[in-house]
Formats: C-alpha cells, sequence, structure tokens
C-alpha cells in the first residue's frame, strides 16, 4: 500500500534552522542566552524572560513520555490506523508531540523513558520520533 506523502512544514524565520537541524539528524533548538531556557517552537523572544538573545543548541535526544493515545480513526491520509501520537518532555525541558516508534509498552506508556531518532519519511523529508530507551 502506498503511504501519501506528509505535507512538509512551510519554513518560517524562526523554524528554518530547526528543520535543518533535523535533516542532519541533530535537532537543535533555540537556547536562550539571558535565563538559558531553551524553546519550542521556535520564536522571537524567550516565553520566560522575554529577551531575544538566543544560541541554537544541540539537544540530547533525552525525554520522557507526558501521555499518549492511539488513534483508530484517520484524519489524516498519511497516517493509516492505528497510530499513536506522544506528548514528551526533553530533558531540556520543553514538550512536543511527536509518534513512539518500534516496540510499545505494555499497559500505560507515561514515564517511559524515551530517545529521539530520525525517520527519513521518503520526499527528502525527515522527521524526529522516539523510541523506548
Amino acid at each position: 500500500m502506498d503511504i501519501p506523502a506528509i505535507q512538509k512544514p512551510v519554513l518560517g524565520l524562526y523554524d528554518r534552522l530547526m528543520w535543518e537541524s533535523i535533516s542532519s539528524k541533530a535537532m537543535r533548538l533555540q537556547k536562550c542566552r539571558e535565563c538559558g531556557q531553551f524553546r519550542y517552537p521556535p520564536g522571537p523572544t524567550c516565553s520566560f524572560c522575554l529577551s531575544l538573545k538566543f544560541d541554537w543548541e544541540l539537544i540530547s535526544g533525552q525525554a520522557i513520555i507526558w501521555s499518549w493515545v492511539i488513534f483508530h480513526r484517520q484524519y489524516l491520509e498519511a497516517y493509516p490506523t492505528p497510530y499513536n501520537v506522544i506528548s514528551i518532555q526533553l530533558k531540556e525541558g520543553p514538550l512536543m508531540f511527536s509518534n513512539l516508534v518500534g516496540p510499545t509498552p505494555t499497559g500505560s506508556w507515561i514515564g517511559e523513558l524515551v530517545n529521539i531518532c530520525y525517520d527519513d519519511i521518503g520526499g527528502d523529508f525527515i522527521l524526529p520520533r522516539f523510541r523506548l530507551r
């Protein structure tokens, strides 16, 4: 079965470098120069101290699952059912949504430790996903 391609994001001023780092399989996020907080999604100011100063820093790729769901209804053509969505907190602090790939935990997934992996989904496009540690 051919799976339709996932639509690539429209790259803006603040997220282009993040997607380029994902494409090179070394995800970077903005880190505030004033207070040291990492930001996701990327943006012009720090949501903690409102500083405009930041650097792009490599993340560890370590995270913990905060929440999860398995969808049994198809909403997007590129995601045939069943598929999962996880909410994770990166070791650096930000929360993000992704998918768990590989073996899945039995019972609740909350609190499971995961590491980033890079999924080449075709069309020269890579998504950050996560695997159990």
